[in-house]
């Protein structure tokens, strides 16, 4: 209370006896300020005049709301009125939701419950997802006879939709005779976010009124179910039907989206945008922009959009510190955290998780250490499964096997599946068999579901020539049957074409492609390029290992990208698994025979090779 006017400190023995601490505040919070008022108010004597208590009520409940109910509680019950518990009540519903719930069997008890009360008590449903208690509220609607308020009914869609409820929201939506914007939004929402996308489709072409808002809940829910092609392609019907864009979230929404399909040109197409439409100064726009650059695998252009945006908080030096540790710039991701804290910025969980995963990846095991204690010490982060992860990444990469081992047994939070698989992705790197097969029988017990998980305890087997195991881990996963190991692809963007390929696959100039794929395997083993079959998981005979490896999607991929882009131009590779190590040497050997840059965004990470040599040193 030391940082308080003077005179505030009636307020605070005025309420001393509801609340045992208060925040500590700086000067001009809007809390200071509703304590100002506070004070003035008791002071003058005014406070029971009846708006002030509403309007005191409700700023606390947004600002602070343990003095919001401490307010409401000291009030005599003849000011008890539906406007009071409105004013209590709503701001809660979006605040605390969970502490307006023991309010309502008051108001039941009182009949005090109006549209405007009913439709805070369906809105602290939908902030708490709770299904049940929407229900129940749906009746209290009826029994009140409220069901047909226009304000309600938009709560029940609203609630019903977040609820995952659907075809409830869909009735109630068919019974609203004269449907308003924000209902007919509501429902369009609410269909996408359930990942009911044709319906959501349907729905939004009978939709009388489109504005931006309808649009952006289309598009919203498309990129939420991981429609992101169709997402963008809606933003730009909606860019032809002339919908003005006087808001950035959407744009902010619709570049976070186009950040998964890793296309540089989209990137420059939104930032054009951006500018045009003259939000560049957003700092919620420049978090965007800095993301898909850098998922874009364009860290330079991201670090300018990062450089130029004016007000930059921990979201924008997490994304940026993040870009670069993906990119295996750990010693710039390492200057950035430096620099951020010198400024006076505290980092988050995200940043440190960034931190540790740059460490990881670029083999800095003390430094890593150190950044895990320097996170628990400094900044009394208490560490999640995702930083233990990063932690036994980081180690076990590095072969420090057995204190990996020792951490994942002694951890206070449980091990998850992919934390087990981290490990013995480890160990399959560094040929630790017994290990190897010791963590794949664990896995086995433990039930895994990523089908991922099984094809890494048979290639444990397989590198231990155990045959008969890998054929019983295959056997196990066609038993589970919902198990399917997601087929490998690559796809590359020339120019504004974009092609996909996958492992085996025929594309339609195959001939062209098999003749360059020739060409460079004949001028790589002059060079003393040996193909290392070890990546092939299969009991097959030599030759044929050797055919398989040829017929990876990522070599179907970079030969199209030398044949059909400029040379000399940068050839930019999507992967949605991780690269093998026998592709990785690949690519090494066609970026110094061609005297091409290539970069490679694959599941772990991304490879910059150049001039025979690639930016993660080999250490992936």
């Amino acid at each position: 209370m030391h940082s308080l006017p003077p005179f505030l400190h009636h307020l605070a023995t005025y309420l001393s006896h509801h609340t045992t601490s208060l925040p500590s505040l700086p000067l001009h919070s809007p809390l200071l300020t509703t304590f100002s008022i506070h004070a003035f108010l008791l002071k003058s004597g005014n406070l029971h005049f009846h708006l002030f208590p509403s309007l005191l009520i409700s700023s606390y409940a947004s600002l602070y709301p343990p003095l919001s109910l401490s307010l409401f509680r000291s009030l005599p019950s003849g000011l008890l009125s539906p406007r009071l518990f409105s004013s209590l009540l709503s701001p809660l519903s979006r605040s605390n939701p969970s502490l307006s719930l023991p309010f309502f069997p008051l108001l039941l008890s009182r009949s005090l419950l109006d549209p405007f009360l009913l439709s805070s008590l369906i809105k602290t449903c939908s902030s708490l997802r709770h299904l049940s208690f929407g229900k129940q509220s749906h009746c209290i609607t009826i029994l009140c006879g409220s069901s047909a308020d226009p304000i309600v009914q938009s709560s029940l869609v609203d609630m019903y939709c977040k609820c995952g409820a659907t075809d409830n929201a869909r009735n109630v939506f068919d019974e609203i005779t004269e449907k308003n914007k924000v209902v007919w939004t509501a429902m369009v929402s609410g269909y996408s976010s359930n990942g009911r996308l044709e319906e959501a489709l349907d729905l939004f072409s009978e939709m009388p009124m489109k504005n931006l808002f309808a649009w952006t809940a289309l598009i919203s829910g498309f990129f939420r179910s991981g429609e992101w092609f169709s997402g963008v392609k809606i933003f730009n019907e909606m860019r032809k039907e002339g919908i003005k864009i006087d808001d950035c979230f959407i744009l902010s929404n619709v570049i976070s989206g186009g950040s998964h399909l890793a296309s540089l040109e989209l990137g420059k197409q939104l930032h054009g945008l951006v500018f045009k439409l003259g939000f560049l100064r957003s700092m919620i726009i420049g978090n965007a922009l800095v993301d898909i650059y850098s998922k874009c695998s364009s860290i330079s252009y991201a670090r300018k959009v990062f450089d130029e945006i004016a007000t930059k908080d921990v979201v924008s030096w997490t994304t940026m510190l993040v870009g670069e540790a993906q990119h295996g710039r750990a010693d710039e991701a390492i200057l950035l955290f430096n620099k951020m804290t010198n400024m006076g910025i505290k980092p988050n969980e995200v940043t440190f998780t960034g931190l540790i995963y740059a460490c990881s990846h670029a083999g800095l095991v003390q430094k890593g250490r150190e950044l895990f204690d320097s996170m628990i010490r400094d900044y009394h982060i208490k560490p999640k499964l995702q930083h233990y992860t990063c932690l036994l990444d980081l180690l076990s990469r590095s072969g420090h096997l057995s204190e990996a081992e020792d951490i994942i047994s002694s951890m206070p939070c449980s091990p998850d599946e992919f934390t087990w698989a981290v490990l013995l992705s480890a160990c399959n790197k560094h040929k630790d068999i017994d290990m190897g097969i010791r963590l794949s029988h664990h896995l086995l017990h433990i039930k895994p579901k990523d089908p991922s998980t099984y094809v890494l305890m048979s290639n444990a087997f397989a590198v231990a020539g155990k045959w008969d195991y890998v054929a019983k881990v295959r056997i196990l996963m066609d038993e589970l049957g919902t198990l399917k190991k997601e087929p490998g692809y690559t796809w590359v963007e020339v120019g504004k074409e974009s092609f996909i390929f996958y492992a085996g696959d025929a594309p339609k100039n195959m001939k062209e492609i098999k003749d360059l794929l020739g060409e460079l395997e004949r001028e790589m083993r002059e060079r003393g390029y040996i193909p290392d079959t070890s990546f092939v998981m299969h009991d097959l005979e030599e030759v044929e290992k050797v055919h398989q490896l040829s017929m990876h999607s990522e070599r179907l991929a970079v030969a199209q990208g030398l044949l059909r882009s400029i040379p000399g131009s940068v050839i930019r590779l999507v992967k949605n698994l991780r690269i093998c190590g026998d592709c990785h040497t690949f690519f090494k050997f066609v970026s110094d025979i061609k005297n091409r840059k290539i970069v490679v965004r694959d599941a772990s990470r991304f490879h910059h090779f150049e001039q025979g040599s690639c930016s993660c040193g080999d250490f992936w």
